[in-house]
């Protein structure tokens, strides 16, 4: 199977030569992987039949599992997906080869924890490639989705459980247009999504964990510049409430948001062990001043949700305050 998609402000192309990793991938991205090569992609990702490991006779040891030689790296295990990982790349372009070498423990992880090891797969195969190498170019990973009505365009953040998906995914069956689910990346300007499906109450496609399923992004926009921050909150009204929000405390919403979220769970440790080997992004991604890059210059915005069904953005804002 050879596909292409953009995810995450980059063009990705796909080869991938074990069938059953291409229905995971292709699954994971949602209804937007395209048939065919892309020659403009920035990142190629090759999923390669041989159970042989990597040689790294030579090289340089990083870290424990890990060796690096110039530029390029290499990862037994990462995030324990089961699959070896080597990563070339120049300043323009970042190939990851990958091998299928689970250690026993992930090979029985991958058997019965089936959703967790869908997850675990697709981060390492195809989110945590673009979230990396976008930050190589000055973008940073959020637990953020933007998302606009026309009229007003939000950053909106919460932490996992308060309801953003149901409240994203409400704004788009309203007409709105939305970057994604989860996960972003961002320069203070402008927002790119990352290409995943939906995980909400009453989906209709796989189960995954907390008893959500999976659905597609109708009519998901690859990037939005926000004109303002909302930040959502759990409330026990009957009705929700926006109020103005201080823009340190939206700044925080946006960072804490970001380091609680269980999809980056693993991604740190993934993102700095590839800085260390190639020298290239930040060896800490600028999060903080990125956040406060948004807050401070946009107007920032408290939404607590009540018992009521979600309202849209178009009514959360026309009617500032108590929404009835």
């Amino acid at each position: 199977m050879v596909g292409s998609l953009e995810t995450a402000g980059e063009r990705l192309v796909l080869d991938c030569a074990l069938p059953w990793v291409a229905s995971l991938l292709t699954e994971g991205a949602g209804g937007e992987m395209r048939a065919g090569d892309d020659p403009d992609a920035t990142i190629s990702i090759s999923i390669e039949p041989q159970r042989t490991p990597f040689d790294v006779r030579g090289w340089e040891l990083l870290t424990r599992g890990a060796w690096r030689r110039g530029r390029e790296v290499v990862m037994a295990d990462p995030c324990t997906a089961g699959f070896d990982l080597h990563l070339s790349c120049t300043t323009e372009r970042a190939e990851f080869r990958y091998r299928w070498r689970p250690p026993r423990r992930s090979r029985a992880a991958s058997v019965l924890l089936r959703s967790r090891f869908h997850l675990l797969a697709r981060a390492v195969l195809l989110q945590y490639p673009a979230l990396w190498w976008a930050g190589t170019r000055g973008r940073v990973p959020f637990h953020a989705s933007a998302c606009t009505d026309g009229t007003s365009t939000a950053l909106v953040t919460a932490p996992s459980g308060i309801g953003r998906s149901t409240f994203v995914l409400e704004q788009v069956r309203a007409g709105a247009k939305a970057t994604g689910d989860n996960l972003a990346v961002a320069d203070g300007a402008t927002v790119w999504g990352l290409v995943e499906p939906l995980r909400v109450d009453g989906g209709s496609g796989r189960r995954m964990p907390h008893g959500r399923h999976e659905a597609p992004m109708p009519d998901r926009v690859g990037a939005l510049s926000p004109d303002r921050v909302v930040v959502l909150e759990r409330g026990s009204a009957d009705h929700p409430a926006l109020v103005a929000c201080n823009p340190e405390r939206a700044a925080r919403a946006l960072v804490t948001s970001t380091y609680m979220a269980g999809e980056l769970r693993r991604y740190w440790a993934f993102a700095a062990t590839l800085s260390a080997g190639t020298g290239l992004g930040a060896a800490h991604p600028p999060i903080a001043e990125v956040a406060s890059a948004f807050t401070q210059r946009l107007s920032c915005f408290s939404l607590v949700l009540g018992r009521m069904p979600t309202p849209t953005l178009a009514h959360v804002f026309a009617s500032p305050g108590v929404v009835t």
